[in-house]
Formats: structure tokens, C-alpha cells, sequence
């Protein structure tokens, strides 16, 4: 995931906990919330991701990590611009492989109504 879509400060994960909402299913957690205008940030959305150590060792943990930066990488042209979201992965998430954790995000993505709409090519 480059640099600019990613959510690294604590500040930034606290602000999105308190004041936005959140969707979830089985295997992950999502929070999003609105950025303000005038923050001086790129105007698409910014990605942090949380993984517990419930979850499992640094080996999985790390892997659950980059399957989810992999999955959302491809997904930052259709999400909707000037939103922070931070995706948790609960204990599933850790025996799930790529296709899986994709069908995952996306029907969790669907029911926090993070896609814009349709867009044609």
C-alpha cells in the first residue's frame, strides 16, 4: 500500500475509535470516519490496520497484516475519498488464505458502505 493511503499515527487510530462507526463480521472489525477538509492530506482514503496478539505469534500476525494490505491496495481507486478506516482482524482471520480474507473484507467493505458506486472504465 503507498505510503499516502496508509494510517500510521495513534492519534489518527484514537480520532476514527471515538468518533466513527464501525461494521463487522466474523473475521474482521471495521471502523471509518469522516477526514475534515483542510487537513493538508491527499484527498483518498487512509488504511490502518490493527491485529491483536490474541490473533497469534509476529509470524502471523505479520501475514494476516499483508494479506489485508494486499487485498485493500487494489481496492483504494473504488473506495470513497476523505475517510479514515481501520480494519481488526479477529482470531479467524489467522487460518484464512488470500481469497478468503478478500471475500471477507469485501462483504465487511459492503456493509460499512465503503465502495463508491459503480464506476465505469
Amino acid at each position: 500500500m503507498q505510503k499516502e493511503y496508509r494510517l500510521r499515527r495513534r492519534n489518527d487510530f484514537r480520532r476514527v475509535f471515538r468518533f466513527g462507526t464501525s461494521a463487522a463480521n466474523r473475521q474482521f472489525v471495521v471502523y471509518l470516519s469522516p477526514r475534515h477538509a483542510g487537513t493538508g492530506l491527499p484527498p483518498g482514503p487512509r488504511i490502518g490496520i490493527s491485529v491483536s496478539k490474541k490473533v497469534g505469534n509476529a509470524v502471523v500476525r505479520n501475514r494476516v497484516k499483508r494479506l489485508v494490505k494486499e487485498v485493500t491496495r487494489h481496492w483504494v481507486p473504488d473506495l470513497k475519498k476523505g475517510i479514515d478506516v481501520v480494519i481488526i482482524a479477529r482470531n479467524p482471520a489467522a487460518t484464512m488464505d488470500f481469497y478468503q480474507v478478500e471475500s471477507s473484507l469485501r462483504h465487511v467493505f459492503k456493509r460499512a458502505k465503503l465502495f463508491q458506486k459503480y464506476r465505469r472504465q
